[in-house]
């Protein structure tokens, strides 16, 4: 059967038997965990977390910050 004829949830059950042939089932949901939502608003939470940074600002913390791991 094509994909194109299938229906949404045979599509569905077809790609997850793959993944799980692949990647065993710890694999598979590691790799599905990494396409759930998340929740509240990404555009007014990085807003306020960078609001008055510069990227030259962002950039020297994140320099410092892996210096300090080293």
């Amino acid at each position: 059967m094509s994909t194109q004829t299938m229906s949404p949830t045979v599509l569905r059950k077809a790609g997850l038997e793959a993944i799980a042939k692949a990647l065993g089932p710890l694999g598979m949901v590691r790799f599905l965990q990494q396409f759930e939502g998340g929740t509240g608003d990404y555009t007014k939470e990085r807003e306020r977390l960078l609001k008055g940074l510069s990227v030259q600002d962002i950039v020297s913390e994140i320099k410092s910050k892996r210096k300090k791991r080293n």
